[in-house]
Formats: C-alpha cells, structure tokens, sequence
C-alpha cells in the first residue's frame, strides 16, 4: 500500500466468524490487502470455501476446525495455528448470532424465555469471545505485540425489543472489550489494544427474516430501523472495510478500549 500507516502486508490474523456474511466480506478484504488470514470454524466445508475464494483473490489462508463455545477445540486449535505460524499479529472476534429460542416475540412475554436458548446465544457471543481470547493471546505475547477487535453491535448499547438474549451478550462483548483494553495494557504493556465494531443493521442470514419480507419489502421493524437511520439504508459489508483496517493498522496504535459504530448514524439519533 501506498500510506504505510495503514499498511496490512505481512499481518497473521486469527479470525473466528470468517465464514458469516460480514465475516467472509472482511476476512476476503483483509486478504486483499496482504495479510495472511487464519480462519477459526466449525463448518469445514465452510473453511475450504472460504479458502478458495481467498486464495483464487491473490490472497494466503489456512484454515483450523473448532467450536469457538469448546474450549477444549479453542486450545486444541490454537496449538495448531502455533505449529503452523508461530505467533500471530492479530485476533479478530466475529463468531456470534441468534436463535428463536431467546427471542421473545410480539406475541411473547418474558416469563416464556427458553433458558436454554438462552445461554447457547450467550456462549456462543460471549464466551465465543472469551475462549478464543484466552487461547491465543499467548501466540501475541510472545512477540510483546496484540492486537483484538471484537464485533459487538448496535444492540449492545440502545436495547431493542426482541432480541434480548444476543443483545444481552453484545452488551457483556462491550464491557468485555474494555476490561480486557486495561488488563492487557496495564499486564503485558502498551503495545498490546484491544478494540470492538459496533455495526449497524446490515442484512444477514440470522436478521434477514426480521427485516424483509419474502417478497424483499420491509418489514414493520425493517422500516423503523431505516428510519432512525439518517443515512437512510441499511450497511453494506464494504462499509466496514475502512474502520477494520485503521483498528488492524498502525493507524490506531494510540486507541484501545473503544467501541466503533459502523451505524450509518443510528446510534446518534434521538429520533426526532
């Protein structure tokens, strides 16, 4: 690249959620701009893939199978990817979603909550990031060097009907992002930041249903969310793209602690 500052060539990135919509967009990205993209994931079918579009890009990706809720696979994998590379420069934290059972729908009340459902969303938002974390930030202590992004979301800081179980967990990924910012800085030094992406409402498989309708209309909720949007339209995947690199790059070597909405404004909107 042109701008060293922002300058991704040569970075080893362990990247769990690779293979999500937004996740495959910004592993493919990141690829593009020269890092090496170690993608963390349940679905090896889905690894492969992934793999292929990245290295048919111009892109390097390997690929290492585990449940990011297993911690026995999370080590098992980071023992692998140490074998492979050594250290890594970075970890990005994307795996995460939702399920029915810890909605709680219009015609739903709370005390109906399937506990169950509840604590799989949890894990997998939460401890999903927890694991993964605890696992290989070895592999950057041993060059005095980390870098963390955790995806977090709009739900984490404005709660919304509905979704209580992941917007529970995302609010836990925010405090998660800044405790871990002053631990690792404060423990291991100034070199190592740990940051999160807030993104706003982007059309995925897990929120596609809840936005459109069938036909591609919006739903009622769809249309509320555009309209508490003042950019008038939901991301696109490339509408990530810059905030990822500058929190991967040099660029943010002074920022930790932070929780960056990608929003189009939704977050800064009262509404009136």
């Amino acid at each position: 690249m042109g701008n060293s500052l922002f300058n991704l060539s040569g970075k080893i990135i362990a990247f769990s959620g690779a293979t999500g919509v937004l996740g495959e967009a910004m592993s493919r990205y990141l690829a593009k701009e020269g890092a090496t993209i170690l993608i963390l994931g349940r679905n090896e079918v889905k690894i492969e893939d992934l793999i292929v579009k990245i290295k048919s890009e111009g892109g390097k990706a390997e690929g290492f199978q585990c449940d990011v809720t297993d911690e026995d696979q999370v080590k098992k994998a980071a023992e692998e990817v140490k074998k492979a590379v050594g250290s890594i420069d970075i970890l990005i934290n994307a795996a995460g979603g939702n399920m029915p059972g810890a909605v709680i729908r219009p015609d739903q009340k709370f005390l109906y909550l399937d506990a169950k459902a509840l604590k799989k969303v949890m894990d997998l938002n939460y401890l999903g990031t927890v694991l993964p974390t605890k696992h290989f930030l070895p592999l950057m202590l041993a060059q005095n060097k980390g870098n963390i992004i955790n995806i977090s979301s709009m739900a984490a800081s404005r709660p919304m009907t509905r979704v209580m179980g992941y917007a529970s967990a995302k609010a836990a990924i925010d405090n998660l992002t800044k405790w871990l910012a002053v631990e690792l800085a404060k423990k291991h030094g100034p070199d190592f930041r740990v940051n999160a992406i807030a993104p706003g409402f982007f059309l995925t498989e897990q929120n596609r249903t809840l936005l459109t309708e069938n036909d591609g209309s919006l739903t009622s909720r769809g249309n509320q969310i555009i309209e508490h949007t003042p950019m008038d339209r939901f991301g696109k995947p490339e509408d990530l793209f810059g905030a990822l690199q500058w929190l991967c790059s040099d660029a943010s070597a002074f920022v930790t602690g932070t929780i960056i909405p990608v929003d189009g404004g939704f977050s800064a909107f009262s509404g009136v």
